[in-house]
C-alpha cells in the first residue's frame, strides 16, 4: 500500500510539473498570437489591395506573355511552396500542412520539388528523397518581406528557365482563433478567366517600355506579395494552433491531477483503515 501511495505522489508531481510547462506555454503563445494577429490584419488590406490590383491588370490584359498563362507548357516539373513551423506542440497544424503537399505530390503528374519555409515540410519531404530546391527555417514570424525575396527570385528564375513549369503554394489560411484550414493555391502559370466580379476597364492600356518588361516587373513583385502574405498568416495559425493545443495540454493535465489525488486520498483512507484494524486487533488479542 506505501508502495502504491509512494508511485501515485510520484506521477502527481510529475503531471503538475506538466501543468505548469503547458499552462506557461499557453500563455506565452497566446501574447505571440495578439502580436501576430495584429501584423496579420495590418498587412491583409494592404496586400489584397495589391493583389486585386495585378489581378486586375491580369483580366483586362489582352497581350499577357504567353509564358505565365496556363497551358504555355507542359507540366513536367511542379516546385511546391511548403510553409510549415520550425518548432512542434502545435496540434495537427504541421501535419496537415504536409499531408496536403504530400497528396498534391502524389496525385500530380511529372517531377516534384519542394521550397521549405519551416524546418518540419522539410526534415518530411528529405527523409522521403523529394528534391529540395531550397529551404528556409527562420521562425515564420521573423521572416521580412526583403527575405522574401530570397524565397521567391530563385523560383521565378527556374520558371523563366523552363527548369520548373508549375508554382504551387501550400500554406494555412487564418479563420479565427479556434480554426485554421490547409490552402493550395497555384502562383505560375496564372489561371485568366473571365471573372464577372473584376472590373474590365473599356480602354486601351499602354505599357513601357513593354508589355514584356511590365510583365516580367509585376510577376516576381506578385508572387514575392503573395508568399509574404502567406508567411504572416502561417505564423498567426501556428500561434493559434499552439494556444489551443497547450490549452487543451493543461485541461488534461488538472483532469488527471483530479483523477490521481482521488486515488491518493482513497489509498490513504484504506492504509489508515488498515492500521486502525490492526491496532484493534492487536488490543483484543491482548485481552
Amino acid at each position: 500500500m506505501a508502495q502504491n501511495m509512494r508511485d501515485i505522489k510520484r506521477r502527481i508531481k510529475s503531471v503538475s510539473s506538466v501543468e505548469h510547462i503547458t499552462s506557461a506555454m499557453k500563455l506565452v503563445s497566446a501574447a505571440k498570437l495578439r502580436r501576430a494577429k495584429a501584423t496579420f490584419e495590418k498587412t491583409t488590406e494592404y496586400f489584397h489591395f495589391i493583389t486585386d490590383s495585378i489581378n486586375e491588370i491580369f483580366n483586362n490584359a489582352s497581350e499577357v506573355p504567353h509564358k505565365y498563362l496556363q497551358g504555355s507548357r507542359e507540366i513536367e516539373k511542379t516546385c511546391y511552396i511548403v510553409i510549415t513551423s520550425s518548432k512542434g506542440l502545435c496540434g495537427s497544424f504541421n501535419s496537415n500542412v504536409i499531408k496536403e503537399a504530400a497528396h498534391n505530390i502524389q496525385t500530380e503528374t511529372g517531377e516534384a520539388a519542394i521550397v521549405a519555409v519551416g524546418t518540419k515540410g522539410r526534415d518530411y519531404f528529405k527523409k522521403r528523397d523529394v528534391e529540395i530546391i531550397s529551404e528556409y527555417i527562420e521562425p515564420p514570424e521573423n521572416i521580412s518581406f526583403i527575405a522574401t525575396r530570397e524565397i521567391s527570385r530563385p523560383i521565378i528564375e527556374l520558371y523563366d528557365k523552363g527548369e520548373i513549369d508549375k508554382v504551387v503554394l501550400v500554406s494555412t489560411m487564418f479563420i479565427n482563433n479556434l480554426e485554421q484550414r490547409v490552402r493550395t493555391q497555384q502562383l505560375l502559370p496564372f489561371i485568366i478567366e473571365k471573372n464577372p466580379d473584376v472590373i474590365r476597364v473599356e480602354r486601351e492600356i499602354e505599357y513601357e517600355p513593354s508589355v514584356e518588361e511590365v510583365f516580367n516587373y509585376l510577376v516576381p513583385k506578385y508572387v514575392e506579395i503573395v508568399v509574404f502574405g502567406a508567411i504572416i498568416e502561417s505564423a498567426t495559425c501556428e500561434h493559434a494552433a499552439r494556444r489551443m493545443a497547450m490549452e487543451s495540454a493543461t485541461d488534461n493535465a488538472r483532469e488527471m491531477l483530479s483523477d490521481l489525488s482521488l486515488f491518493y486520498n482513497r489509498a490513504r483512507q484504506a492504509a489508515i483503515t488498515s492500521e486502525i484494524i490492526e491496532v484493534i486487533s492487536g488490543s483484543e488479542a491482548q485481552k
